[in-house]
């Protein structure tokens, strides 16, 4: 709102100080009055919508934005504000991403408002066509801004500047229903694909729409566009997991929505050294949590407090494919070296000289080395080493989140079916590398019991989703940040104490005491830390008023009309 304030001043000094005879849309340059006449400039104006500064800055605008905040990550001892309980009003990251959000509104309501310039010029199914794909941009952008925030300032079309300083917050159910009604919009008219260009599609928007519904558990709005969705019979899960986020996996049947990168055409790479161990030249300032570590099951498809299968000594034994996926497995080949954090590990083999070399990524070797022994693997090549940038593709909607989104429907509706059990199925049986129908070689799943299910579909998408800016709006949406995000991050004790649990036979984790898995498949570590054999990293301090984002203190500033929302 202070953009458009602020612009619209400008306009009128400008006005007021300039020549009578001055030309305000001169023939040289483009405006709202004189721009949107054909296809080419529509389309470019559209094109601006697919930026990562406008698409979801709220989760886009660095790797792992929104991950940061949750219990899948770990940045050494760093807390972050959502996570810390430190969120104020005047922050940079509130005023931005309420910001940005904001620009693409208004820029969506101005193509929308400004097509009819064009008719003449071009179809009247292009012109649909256009008005669909703006108006789904317009669901995403209110759909981000009423979870974050609730009832926010709400408008579809101009705004002089008296109507900008009388706007005060409209319900969220009511923006709600517009989002649906573009989003249902964009689904009668937007085609299932086009030719070698990647935009958004009819099942991008059924996608969507559902991802929305389930943000705000609308479970029936949720189960009725995820099955749409399906049943355009147009996507399929990708046949290796751990090959679908590589850089070079530019295209896949399981993509909805993917925004591409290039570093060589658009300068757009994201820096990688954070994320890389330290033996092949990263800092291993970023990994996965114990607690993402410890929520991944065992092959029987039971949490590691409750399986047979499971040993301390040797975690990464007979779990869930997608735990290797995620992390490096220790002692295995990784980046030209073999990744081994062991106290005893004083050196690893460098695979291209074949030669045993100090070992970084030791935590008693290099106190600099990851303090919780985890190796980000998902999603990592060499391609991230040689220049320390990668410019994989973003992946913001895929189909196994599409399957997921119904049977967490289904399962909320008390519909359970086996349609139910067949979508979560899918994607469980992709992760071992096996046909849905194979069921000896991968943990299906059975249950119909209503309760249990819910356990295990929401330890299904963490485990499928990890790392991919899921994590956050699961947490905030099921109302359970309040008991993750009040728990500390754990870690390895410091070299002492870490080589005297190798020693007796409590590393990788303490023999004698496991992590407790909630009904939300989330780990608690405190019988563990009261063991001593582990250490608090950093603690957590989530506070309830952050389900709810602090307006900018800015825009409460100068409209008195827009109320703060309760806590801040």
């Amino acid at each position: 709102m202070k953009n458009l304030i602020l612009s619209t001043i400008t306009a009128v000094l400008l006005f007021f100080t300039g020549c009578q005879n001055l030309d305000l849309n001169p023939l040289s340059e483009g405006s709202s009055e004189n721009w949107y006449s054909n296809e080419q400039e529509i389309t470019m104006a559209l094109e601006n919508l697919y930026r990562p500064i406008m698409i979801y800055w709220e989760e886009g605008y660095r790797f792992y934005h929104s991950d940061r905040e949750t219990d899948d990550f770990q940045h050494r001892t760093t807390m972050y504000q959502w996570s810390s309980g430190t969120l104020t009003g005047d922050q940079d990251y509130i005023e931005n991403t309420w910001d940005n959000l904001y620009k693409g509104v208004t820029r969506t309501n101005t193509i929308i408002a400004s097509l009819e310039h064009a008719k003449g010029n071009i179809t009247d199914e292009q012109l649909q066509r256009f008005d669909a794909e703006a108006r789904f941009f317009r669901a995403v952008f209110y759909s981000y801004l009423i979870f974050l925030w609730g009832d926010v300032p709400f408008y579809t079309e101009y705004l002089s500047i008296e109507d900008a300083f009388k706007m005060g917050r409209t319900d969220k159910n009511v923006i709600l229903e517009q989002i649906y009604k573009d989003f249902d919009k964009a689904i009668e008219v937007l085609p299932k694909s086009y030719n070698g260009v990647q935009r958004v599609t009819k099942g991008a928007a059924y996608a969507f729409k559902a991802r929305t519904a389930t943000w705000f558990l609308d479970y029936a709005k949720a189960r009725d566009a995820a099955k749409g969705c399906i049943d355009l019979d147009v996507y399929s899960l990708h046949s290796d997991f751990g090959n679908m986020f590589l850089s070079k996996t530019r295209t896949s049947s399981e993509f909805i929505f993917v925004q591409p990168r290039s570093k060589m055409l658009l300068d757009n790479a994201e820096s990688t050294t954070m994320f890389l161990p330290r033996n092949p030249a990263g800092t291993a300032n970023c990994q996965p949590s114990w607690d993402l570590f410890c929520a991944f099951l065992c092959t029987d498809g039971l949490p590691i407090d409750k399986s047979p299968l499971y040993s301390p000594k040797e975690p990464f034994k007979n779990r869930d494919p997608r735990c290797a996926y995620t992390c490096v497995e220790f002692g295995t080949s990784f980046l030209g070296y073999i990744y081994d954090p062991s106290p005893k590990a004083t050196t690893v083999l460098n695979l291209s000289t074949n030669k045993q070399v100090t070992n970084k990524d030791s935590y008693a070797n290099d106190v600099w080395a990851a303090n919780n022994g985890m190796c980000l693997k998902k999603g990592v090549d060499e391609e991230w080493t040689d220049d320390k940038e990668t410019d994989k593709s973003v992946i913001w909607m895929r189909y196994a989140d599409v399957l997921l989104m119904y049977a967490e429907a289904k399962i909320e509706l008390n519909e359970i079916d086996a349609s139910t059990l067949d979508a979560i199925n899918q994607v469980r049986a992709r992760a071992y590398k096996v046909k849905l129908t194979e069921t000896t070689k991968y943990p299906a799943i059975t249950e119909t019991n209503q309760a249990k299910l819910r356990t295990i579909l929401r330890t299904e998408r963490r485990m499928e989703l990890a790392w991919e800016n899921r994590r956050f709006y699961d947490l905030v949406r099921w109302r359970i940040a309040e008991i993750t995000i009040t728990r500390p991050k754990y870690g390895l004790l410091e070299k002492a104490g870490l080589t005297t649990n190798y020693n007796n036979g409590d590393y990788f984790f303490p023999q004698d005491v496991l992590p407790e898995i909630d009904e939300n498949g989330c780990p608690d570590f405190t019988k563990m830390y009261q063991t001593g054999k582990i250490r608090i990293i950093v603690p957590r301090n989530f506070q309830m008023r952050q389900y709810l984002l602090p307006i900018p203190t800015s825009d409460v500033m100068i409209n008195k009309n827009i109320s703060q929302n309760p806590g801040y």
